[in-house]
């Protein structure tokens, strides 16, 4: 798949159909029992493809008059791969059906939280291609 047709599945309209703005909530809901308990909104990203993999990112923005500090963040990849409410694996299958057979999802993983600035960070989120 070349860089434009990636580009184009990957639109942040779509993304955001993956991945809603509201699950961050449904998260915090979860975890705390009121979303206002939340210190960041999460967004799903596309950063690229090298045609084996495709790199996207969870994004972390820290919400007015929160904190989003490091400390509260380095785990969040061990959390976010188990937890139902963030579903990572039903998000990959999301991209998957993106795909539509011109690729096919294979494992993917999270790596660790990068801090991009004090109020975002980010979880990369890898998916290898199966060229099946």
């Amino acid at each position: 798949m070349n860089t434009d047709t990636l580009n184009a599945l990957f639109s942040a309209r779509n993304l955001q159909e993956i991945f809603p703005k509201e699950r961050a909530n449904d998260f915090f809901e979860a975890l705390f029992g009121d979303a206002e308990e939340g210190a960041y909104d999460i967004k799903l990203a596309y950063i690229g493809s090298d045609g084996r993999t495709i790199s996207m990112e969870l994004q972390l923005f820290e919400r007015p008059g929160r904190c989003l500090a490091c400390n509260l963040t380095q785990g969040l990849p061990t959390v976010f791969s188990r937890h139902p409410v963030i579903n990572i694996a039903g998000v990959v299958q999301d991209i998957d059906k993106l795909l539509a057979g011109q690729a096919r999802c294979g494992d993917w993983s999270l790596g660790y939280t990068k801090q991009k600035s004090r109020s975002v960070h980010a979880i990369p989120l890898t998916i290898t291609l199966d060229k099946s």
